[in-house]
């Protein structure tokens, strides 16, 4: 598979993904077939490493509210708040994911 179309359907994918947009009212915006992007997301998917992590819970003081802290294999810790917006939190981990 060429790199430069995985870089863009994999940036594509995480722009309709974060945006919250129907994938078909997307596709129509960047002119974009939309079997080619279900295509393309089911590829890029499927070639997707498996990686694991040790997730841990944490509340910290009461007025805090719970947080969900994903520590990466690399020892480095990304906390993530109750109220996160579920679009930005899959671009986050696309980019962790590398």
């Amino acid at each position: 598979m060429s790199e430069t179309r995985r870089t863009y359907w994999s940036r594509l994918i995480s722009e309709q993904e974060a945006s919250g947009q129907a994938v078909r009212l997307f596709c129509q915006e960047h002119a974009i077939g939309e079997h080619c992007f279900y295509y393309w997301r089911k590829r890029l998917r499927k070639d997707e490493t498996v990686r694991f992590a040790l997730l841990e819970t944490k509340t910290q003081m009461e007025e805090m509210p719970p947080v969900l802290e994903l520590v990466l294999s690399t020892g480095e810790r990304l906390r993530i708040g109750n109220g996160v917006n579920a679009a930005t939190l899959r671009v986050v981990l696309e980019a962790v994911r590398g």
